[in-house]
């Protein structure tokens, strides 16, 4: 069986649903399963409802212009009586039902039961266009089969559960399903973080034991850097899990973190590939692959540099670091580049949820601390030393590491 993942720009609206049938007709539409997110920016949208909803603003409008605009791609594809449309409504019907009557106070909560409409919306759209033009397939609710905790926005998989669940789903069919969320044991929609639709195809990979997964993106494949942020960039064609992993570590955000272990443990094939030009060879990700030397870009921004240092100029000590850390996973911020020296601690980090200012206040009541807010990070691999501050002229270089060919630059 083979796994195909679809992201909302490839379904963005009727032409991208329609072409997703054409990328899936030169695979060979038959025994596999099919992963798709939410359409275009539609996560976005939803997630400005939730804000407008906590602050006590219009959301109901926000949330029909959604529907409506689902309901127009809709009538692109279907005839007027078609029951997608009931189905549509549904889904919509039900977020904004929760909404009303909702009394839970927990944001992360209501973030994960409202914002998940974007997927189940996409994926009955595509599910029964593809039906109507031939390709039969079977609908099945993501919740159904990847089982979670209740932590909200970063669930993590009951992996036991999960994979008895998807174990009963047949190897010779067809499905088109979500990506992005499971469900707890109370059956409330648990969302795998941002980006977690490639995480939920991994998912399915592994229990399926799949022959391969390949995930349709808006690029040739995995790239020696983003092409809209580096020049003179070139296709990888083969890269193996360890550096795909690595890339994936330091912010390649053409394959993100968590979908590469389920698939290594069992080794089975990952390949990105463009939709746009789905006959082209794209990138495998395998196992016993020659190692990659090729000079290769990533960058991260909107990140925050935060210098920490003890306020009697003691050292930064065993005890210190474990507070700090504490407090990092309290708010959920990861770090992205981390450098000590022996009073004071600088991270570069990523505030996915916003939560900078609490860890900052946090913080304060035992350190100095000092934040520089929106900085860039630059990361080479297999870097020619001496070249690279051509990528960065006339920026102001906040922080500098290099290890092993890696070298890391915090700029603003």
């Amino acid at each position: 069986m083979k796994i195909f993942k679809f992201g909302g720009a490839s379904v963005k609206d009727a032409e991208g649903v329609k072409n997703v049938a054409v990328v899936l007709g030169t695979q060979g539409f038959q025994k596999c399963l099919v992963v798709v997110s939410a359409m275009g920016k539609t996560t976005n949208a939803l997630e400005k409802v939730v804000e407008d909803y906590f602050a006590k603003q219009d959301y109901q409008n926000k949330l029909e212009e959604i529907k409506q605009n689902h309901l127009q791609i809709a009538t692109a594809l279907f005839a007027p009586n078609h029951q997608v449309f009931n189905r549509i409504n549904e889904f919509f019907d039900e977020a904004t039902s929760f909404l009303q009557r909702n009394k839970s106070p927990h944001y992360n909560f209501v973030y994960d039961q409202v914002v998940s409409c974007g997927e189940m919306v996409s994926s009955v759209i595509l599910s029964e266009y593809l039906q109507e033009i031939g390709f039969p397939n079977f609908w099945c609710d993501a919740r159904e089969y990847l089982k979670t905790d209740s932590n909200y926005r970063e669930g993590t998989i009951n992996w036991e559960e999960t994979e008895k669940r998807i174990k009963t789903l047949s190897t010779e069919e067809c499905y088109v399903t979500q990506g992005f969320i499971g469900s707890d044991e109370n059956s409330f929609t648990v969302t795998l973080g941002r980006e977690g639709s490639d995480y939920s195809a991994a998912i399915f990979a592994y229990c399926l034991n799949a022959e391969a997964l390949t995930i349709w993106k808006d690029v040739p494949g995995v790239m020696t850097g983003d092409p809209r942020k580096f020049q003179n960039v070139s296709l990888l064609e083969n890269i193996s899990y360890e550096e795909a992993i690595e890339m994936a570590y330091y912010g390649a955000s053409v394959i993100h973190p968590k979908t590469l272990q389920p698939l290594k443990q069992k080794n089975i094939p990952f390949y990105v590939k463009s939709f746009l030009e789905p006959t082209k060879k794209g990138t495998k990700v395998g196992a016993n692959l020659e190692k990659n030397n090729q000079e290769s870009f990533i960058l991260k921004e909107n990140q925050h540099l935060l210098r920490i240092a003890t306020r009697d100029f003691s050292f930064i000590a065993e005890e210190h670091l474990s507070l700090i850390f504490s407090l990092l996973a309290k708010h959920k911020i990861k770090i992205s580049l981390m450098q000590n020296s022996a009073i004071s601690l600088d991270l570069c980090l990523e505030d996915t949820y916003h939560m900078i200012d609490l860890l900052v206040n946090d913080l304060t009541e035992g350190f100095q601390t000092e934040l520089v807010r929106n900085v860039s990070l630059y990361t080479i691999r297999n870097a020619k030393i001496e070249e690279a501050p051509k990528l960065y002229p006339n920026k102001n270089i906040l922080l500098e590491q290099v290890s092993q060919k890696i070298l890391q630059v915090v700029i603003n």
